[in-house]
């Protein structure tokens, strides 16, 4: 299995454990690796690295039904991930 396709089923798994979650990611500028984040929920925050540049994770979150944006808090990076309504 190429490393894309493990890096799309590890998001989706990750996702599926809570997919009402609000999640947040964020990489270093040009890396190949991200980290992604389920905010809140019971077990607080979770989060994992992933092989996968930001441009393909935000297509991969949209893929997975979420609207991702900037938060509105200037200076912050990351992204942040809400699930659209179903």
């Amino acid at each position: 299995m190429s490393d894309t396709k493990a890096a799309d089923r590890t998001l989706g798994e990750f996702i599926a454990r809570d997919p009402n979650s609000r999640y947040t990611f964020d990489s270093e500028r040009d890396s190949k690796q991200s980290e992604i984040c389920r905010e809140g929920g019971p077990k607080g925050r979770q989060c994992i690295a992933l092989q996968m540049h930001s441009k393909r994770l935000f297509e991969a979150m949209q893929e997975h039904g979420f609207f991702c944006a900037l938060p509105m808090e200037p200076g912050k990076t990351y992204m942040e991930c809400t699930p659209m309504s179903r």
